[in-house]
């Protein structure tokens, strides 16, 4: 929708002049689709013969190469190779060629219990657009999840089919887009990136991967004393008590502005050290408790042994307070 701001007079507001470069790029954009299209479609063929000669005069030119457990990286399949990809525990096929550039139909590789997964992209210079790469690092994660092995190609198994691999590596296995390209090459040094394809990855590291992964301190933002106790030095306590704040409830106000910012994250340190102190106040009291408990026990009994139970229990008292810094002594919180 484009809205005009008219002015006084009832004319525009010189809306013609902001849309006519947004018009001119749009309008550029497609005049190189269009030419790299007719380019790819007058290459398809020799460019598939020419690599057809190479996979069969050179060994190390494979037509696909595993990548991962559940994973295979490869060139545009034959109809004769589906029953082959059958042997090797295929049941899904990422396609993202283009309708003339595609050799196998679907019904082919559903006759042999395989799924068909199709993303039309164009080649050379393009790359799929960020819902389709995550239909398709779905589809993978769905098939590996279930010890299934998808198979991922485009033409040649360059480019277009190798930025659905890494986008899957920098979620699933927890890499870089620099370590997971560095990787697959290992696996097939011929994947080559286009500047759009390198892009889409990134893009898809940043929105989707990084976004969705939680710092672990986030996770446990209140345990971090440096000593550690045994498992008889915890004492339960009510979880009604406190209120848990996650970083994302601090989000939101005023993003851009620092200060707001820091103030957040002042506030998620004092949580942290309140916290502290609650926990290490219940567990205090709960020795104390004990103590007092065990020492009129002892008083019970004859002098000498109350003597004796006393300076047990003030020794026992003093080695406790000694080893936990935060059971038996003050605690002094600086705001």
């Amino acid at each position: 929708m484009y809205i005009e701001e008219l002015g006084h007079d009832g004319a525009s507001g010189g809306g013609e002049e902001e849309e006519s470069p947004r018009v001119s790029k749009i309008a550029l954009l497609s005049a190189k689709r269009a030419v790299v299209g007719v380019g790819a479609r007058v290459l398809f063929y020799p460019t598939l013969v020419y690599n057809v000669l190479r996979n069969k005069i050179q060994s190390e030119f494979h037509w696909w190469d595993p990548v991962d457990e559940f994973l295979l990286l490869g060139a545009v399949p034959f109809p004769n190779d589906v029953p082959l990809l059958k042997q090797l525990g295929v049941h899904g096929v990422i396609t993202l060629n283009e309708p003339y550039e595609t050799l196998v139909p679907s019904s082919l590789y559903l006759a042999h219990g395989i799924e068909h997964l199709v993303i039309p992209t164009r080649d050379y210079l393009f790359a799929p657009s960020l819902g389709d790469i995550c239909k398709a690092v779905d589809f993978i994660h769905e098939n590996a999840s279930c010890g299934k092995t998808t198979y991922v190609h485009c033409k040649a198994g360059r480019g277009r089919s190798t930025t659905i691999v890494l986008c899957y590596l920098v979620q699933y296995k927890e890499m870089t887009p620099a370590s997971a390209y560095e990787y697959v090459r290992l696996n097939r040094p011929r994947v080559l990136l286009a500047s759009a394809q390198r892009q889409a990855v990134q893009q898809y590291y940043h929105l989707r991967v990084k976004k969705a992964r939680i710092p672990a301190s986030l996770n446990y933002p209140v345990l971090k004393s440096s000593v550690l106790l045994s498992a008889r030095n915890f004492v339960a306590f009510d979880e009604s008590t406190f209120v848990v704040v996650t970083k994302s409830d601090l989000e939101g106000y005023n993003d851009g502005d620092s200060g707001m910012h820091n103030v957040g994250n002042s506030i998620w340190a004092e949580l942290s050290v309140v916290y502290k102190v609650q926990f290490a106040g219940q567990a205090a009291i709960a020795r104390l408790s004990y103590f007092y408990l065990r020492c009129r026990a002892l008083s019970e009994k004859s002098l000498p042994d109350k003597v004796m139970g006393s300076d047990s229990c003030s020794l026992e008292a003093e080695q406790l307070g000694a080893g936990h810094p935060h059971l038996l002594q003050g605690v002094a919180v600086n705001l």
